[in-house]
């Protein structure tokens, strides 16, 4: 990788032997200016970074450009890589362990999440809450990985579920056979207990994890607390640990839920890193990526630590456009300005408008004025105007132009306004997505595509469950996203993703919106749906043979693991292949083929509507 010479701008003798074929390019631009081919194109090159000679005062307006300038002019944000000698990007916030930075206090409440899941539990709930982006979900993956191997784990993503639903996700998470039970509660109820009391007879402990718990309705809380009941003269048969934000503390202060909170036997409450802490992680997270320097200086750190108010998640988002518009500026050095202004640009909440001069403010008042003053003039004061005549009425259509088809640009403003204007719009995007798969949708009503049942149709899935924007793009499939804009609900149907901007189709009509927008108004829930064999029956797992299971080893051997060649038996080196498909995509590896599992074996299959991944 070149390095960076901050006082000669000169590429270190280990970019020698890099490739110089292509004049124009980066890397060809700051090579020692031996030839005159190169020297133009160095020459070209500072003109491009509005470095060229010119007054100090135009230099210094250009070379601050907006960030999202350079960024929308940029094909690739993640260019900033080769120029800070790194491997991979250093600032996802998409949970990778391999990047996990435990301060004192995610430690502590590791520690108290074991040891209430572990020999201090009862049995009772287990409790952890923090503010959007502390690492609550970074500390539920590692809590899943440090689990004994006799545990087993149901986890909830979705908490909008009525008890009844609740049950049935439990049961699915625990691979219990719910034929004939679902709709019931105490059938359901009572293959739960069964079970549980089977597990526990075989020395296994039955865990269930709810994510996002202050969503949880308080029927459903009151389900949930029931669930505690479920036990034997000495020990409760299911552990819950309730994961969510700050007000789910403050709902479980509530009288009427004082049963449940009694119940209580470990809590913890994450909160942000302090200035140190994040110093550290910043050093972590680059180390990891490979780098060889620390690109930040002390005042940058401190700035990025108050305006990301010591939030993981957030401290990624200004990181990231940080680097980047150290890259567009030319900067391997990123001072306390840079960070500022990439802050501004990755937390503004709405698009920059035009402002006017003062000038044409003043000469439009005047205007407005003059009409004003006009309008209040008596009536029999103006000259009486001719009646206009009628014009002929034709059938002429108006040419759509390609300013009419292009999917509109909205703020955040603008959108609310859209979907208060929409109403509730499950149906519609439910409509829409079943027409992309050419799914005929007449019997689908409102009531079944909000439940959204695993099989639609012959050979036809429907998957309801969280996820991130990076998750929704390696799956590569349309999906509904619920958004919710100044306490307004709308459901859109994602069409396309990429670095910077979202493309969704709302109302009738597609528009498109800053990526980080739609990160701030989405909750992570999502449906899609899609297209398999009909003979391929979920789940699918070790010891399972026929049809679907040879379908299922083509499908991973597709994907790129060789691993999977073999005979049509779901053996132990199919449910290898199967881990490491499922740890590619994010998914929980326990080599069980379910619905999230079957959407991503699909993923490379050309077959049907694809996630646009460029918006031009």
């Amino acid at each position: 990788m070149p390095a960076w010479s901050s006082g000669s701008r000169k590429l270190r003798a280990s970019a020698i032997g890099q490739s110089t074929t292509c004049c124009c390019s980066r890397s060809s631009a700051v090579l020692a200016s031996s030839n005159p081919s190169r020297r133009k194109c160095l020459a070209i090159s500072r003109v491009w970074r509005g470095r060229s000679r010119m007054p100090s005062r135009a230099r210094s307006t250009r070379h601050y450009r907006p960030l999202k300038a350079w960024i929308t002019s940029a094909s690739e944000p993640r260019m900033y890589l080769e120029f800070y000698g790194l491997k991979e990007p250093p600032f996802s916030i998409t949970p990778d362990p391999r990047f996990v930075y435990l301060s004192e206090r995610h430690r502590d409440a590791l520690a108290h999440l074991l040891y209430g899941i572990g020999q201090g539990g009862s049995g009772g709930f287990v409790q952890l809450t923090g503010e959007v982006g502390t690492g609550k979900t970074t500390l539920s993956r590692l809590l899943l990985e440090q689990l004994p191997d006799n545990t087993q784990v149901a986890l909830i993503l979705n908490p909008h579920l009525s008890p009844i639903e609740l049950l049935e996700t439990i049961g699915e998470e625990l691979h219990l056979d719910l034929a004939g039970r679902r709709g019931s509660l105490k059938r359901l109820l009572d293959v739960l207990n069964a079970h549980l009391l089977k597990a526990y007879a075989e020395g296994q402990r039955v865990v269930l994890i709810i994510d996002e718990a202050q969503e949880l309705s308080r029927l459903a809380l009151e389900q949930v607390r029931l669930l505690t009941n479920l036990e034997t003269p000495s020990q409760k048969l299911l552990q819950i640990v309730l994961l969510g934000q700050p007000e789910l503390r403050d709902l479980l202060e509530r009288p009427e839920l004082r049963q449940l909170a009694q119940r209580v036997t470990a809590r913890y409450h994450l909160t942000p890193l302090s200035y140190e802490e994040t110093d550290i992680y910043l050093r972590h997270r680059l180390a990891v990526a490979g780098a060889t320097r620390f690109p930040f200086s002390k005042l940058a750190v401190r700035r990025l630590h108050e305006r990301a108010g010591g939030v993981p998640r957030v401290i990624n988002v200004i990181a990231d456009r940080a680097l980047l518009a150290g890259f567009a500026h030319d900067q391997a050095q990123i001072g306390e300005r840079l960070v500022e202004r990439a802050a501004g640009e990755a937390l503004s909440t709405r698009i920059r408008r035009y402002s006017p001069p003062p000038a044409l403010l003043v000469g439009a008042l005047a205007v407005a004025l003059a009409a004003l003053l006009l309008w209040l003039l008596p009536r029999h004061d103006l000259p009486p105007t001719a009646p206009t005549p009628a014009q002929p009425v034709t059938d002429v259509v108006p040419a759509r132009s390609a300013a009419a088809t292009a999917p509109q640009s909205l703020d955040q403003a603008t959108l609310t306004e859209r979907i208060r204007a929409t109403g509730p719009s499950l149906l519609l995007a439910f409509n829409r997505m079943l027409a992309l798969w050419s799914v005929r949708a007449e019997a689908i009503d409102a009531a079944t595509a909000s439940r959204c049942p695993a099989v639609l149709s012959s050979g036809v899935f429907c998957l309801r469950g969280n996820a991130n924007l990076s998750k929704l793009a390696r799956l590569g499939r349309p999906a509904i996203v619920h958004l919710r804009s100044e306490g307004v609900d709308a459901w859109a149907l994602l069409l396309g993703v990429d670095a910077l901007r979202v493309r969704l189709w709302l109302g009738g009509e597609r528009i498109e919106l800053d990526r980080l927008l739609l990160e701030r108004l989405w909750n992570g829930e999502f449906i899609s749906i899609w297209r398999a064999p009909e003979f391929v029956v979920l789940p699918l797992r070790q010891g399972d043979s026929g049809a679907a299971v040879d379908w299922l080893r083509t499908h991973v051997q597709a994907d790129g693991d060789q691993g999977a060649i073999g005979p049509a038996l779901f053996d132990a080196e199919l449910t290898l292949a199967v881990k490491r498909t499922q740890a590619r995509y994010g998914l929980l590896p326990d080599g069980v083929v379910g619905q999230e599992t079957l959407l991503a074996l699909i993923a490379n299959d050309d077959s049907g509507p694809q996630l646009r991944t460029r918006l031009d």
